[in-house]
């Protein structure tokens, strides 16, 4: 197994160009920078650093290790100063806005783990432009939003967006439609949808409609939009009707009713990036924020891994 102590010589031999300089940098002694470095050599089966009387350089393997290593480091002092600033807050409140679908499916399980941490959530369901505007007025401490597309999320610059995990958009059909049987959809099959009714969100600023608008503006045609609502269930059950079709997230699979089928687009802008906003100083996110980026991530992964979906 790796010992830290392995990587921060390598790290030092790498910023200073020698092994003396390294172990000055780091406060040991020349043997015991060398120790650790020929213990990570004998480890990984080849040298990473190789040596002149000009100094020591990093070898090929070694600028790998560098690399990989650095975040390892990273990662490590991240640890404790999560884990330190935890425990000096002691019990911690945020108020977390997320988006009523991702809702419904992730929330029990984020509040869950973070609970287990001592931190309570007051949890505030709206869509997305709404959530901005809570982040950047300060009235939420994070939210989980998403963009799509090139169209980027009008957030203050003091707000700072961590990826949590990238959805694809299923275009959602019902299942007598003359197109339900092609398997996946380009965009010129998409734009075969042209004569449609579309179900669309209701509130303003979704970027995922107004992709959709902006494909069939290139070919000029003008979408009818005769349902708009923001309940996905609701979307589904008009579709499985026949009153049209929609893009969902993938999230909605294993609700899709009888009725409606569920087809993958082969277009990367028709995929939304859900991102944990957050007002952050010049460290970044506070740590229960962190926390609460990870909950997010690993909910998702049991949703994944439960429902054979995913989010």
């Amino acid at each position: 197994m790796i010992d830290l102590r392995q990587l921060q010589a390598l790290s030092a031999v790498a910023a200073e160009g020698s092994v003396a300089r390294a172990a000055a940098r780091l406060g040991w002694s020349q043997p015991t920078v060398d120790y650790h470095l020929k213990n990570l050599d004998r480890l990984v089966g080849t040298e990473l650093t190789a040596r002149s009387s000009r100094g020591s350089r990093l070898t090929n393997a070694g600028l790998l290790m560098l690399e990989r290593g650095e975040e390892i480091l990273g990662l490590a002092d991240r640890t404790l100063t999560d884990v330190r600033d935890l425990a000096e807050l002691g019990h911690v409140r945020l108020r977390f806005g997320i988006f009523p679908t991702a809702a419904a499916r992730i929330l029990p399980g984020i509040a869950t783990r973070l609970s287990e941490l001592g931190i309570e959530l007051d949890a505030t369901l709206a869509e997305v432009m709404p959530l901005v505007g809570g982040v950047n007025q300060h009235t939420l401490d994070a939210a989980l939003v998403y963009a799509a597309g090139s169209y980027a999320l009008p957030l203050r610059s003091e707000v700072h967006t961590t990826h949590v995990f990238t959805d694809p958009m299923l275009l959602a059909l019902p299942a007598h439609h003359e197109l339900a049987n092609i398997e996946e959809f380009d965009t010129a099959t998409l734009l075969q949808l042209g004569s449609a009714n579309w179900v669309m969100g209701s509130t303003p600023g979704d970027t995922l409609d107004d992709l959709v608008r902006e494909l069939f503006d290139e070919t000029r045609v003008k979408l009818n939009v005769p349902v708009r609502t923001d309940d996905y269930a609701v979307v589904l059950g008009l579709i499985a009707a026949n009153m049209g079709v929609a893009l969902v997230p993938s999230l909605m699979r294993s609700s899709a009713p009888e009725g409606v089928v569920l087809r993958p687009i082969a277009d990367d802008r028709f995929t939304r990036e859900l991102l944990l906003a957050a007002p952050a100083g010049p460290a970044g996110p506070s740590a229960a924020v962190r926390q609460l980026a990870e909950a997010v991530r690993r909910s998702i992964s049991a949703l994944d891994s439960k429902h054979t979906v995913q989010v």
